[in-house]
């Protein structure tokens, strides 16, 4: 059993480090300027959110907030993930149709911050009720780039991208999430207070999202 839990935990590891890796190397790319013939396409979509600390955060800390606060390890883990993809996509296609909303920028700091809280304190809370608020802040996720996207060719390509790398990010965070279940609640409080406290970084303008 010792053996199987070692292994499992490597496993996790080797996960999140290749995708810290793979983050890493696609922020500096984006960084140089040369996106290789990407611009609005699938490829430029999937890196995006992989450059933002903002939408990074978030979408790690859903993940994490769904492992760490489940009664049980079982399909209800995929509420707030679902909620958050699918919303995500319904901004974007409110900002295609020319859809406004005040705040957008600060509300995305803000759902790095309240979710990064939810994870540091595993609040758990029926799966429709997760859903619905992280699908609350995923709307100005989406409506800040349905906005910027809005008219352009590509535009369809370049949220299906989002939307995949969305996925992937909320898997990093359950991976993480579930393998800090055996570390007890101090593994969701330092992992969702760092997370918090990257939210009131970028809402204090103390780190560019």
């Amino acid at each position: 059993m010792q053996a199987s839990t070692r292994h499992s935990s490597r496993s996790h590891l080797r996960a999140l480090l290749g995708l810290a890796l793979f983050a890493a190397v696609t922020s500096a790319y984006a960084h140089t300027g040369n996106d290789g013939g990407l611009h609005h396409s699938f490829g430029s979509g999937f890196v995006h959110p992989f450059t933002g600390l903002d939408h990074l955060s978030a979408m790690v800390a859903v993940g994490l907030w769904s492992a760490v606060s489940a009664a049980a390890i079982d399909r209800r883990l995929l509420w707030a993930p679902a909620g958050f993809a699918s919303m995500l996509l319904l901004g974007a296609l409110l900002g295609f149709v020319g859809v406004r909303l005040p705040a957008v920028e600060p509300m995305i700091a803000a759902s790095v911050l309240v979710i990064g809280l939810l994870a540091a304190v595993r609040l758990r809370l029926p799966g429709w009720i997760s859903a619905g608020v992280v699908g609350a802040f995923a709307v100005f996720h989406g409506l800040a780039h349905g906005e910027e996207l809005a008219g352009l060719p590509g535009r369809w390509a370049v949220i299906a991208g989002m939307v995949s790398a969305t996925v992937l990010l909320h898997a990093a965070g359950l991976g993480a999430g579930l393998a800090l279940r055996r570390t007890g609640r101090w593994g969701a409080l330092l992992a969702g207070g760092g997370i918090a406290g990257m939210g009131v970084a970028l809402l204090g303008g103390w780190v560019a999202a």
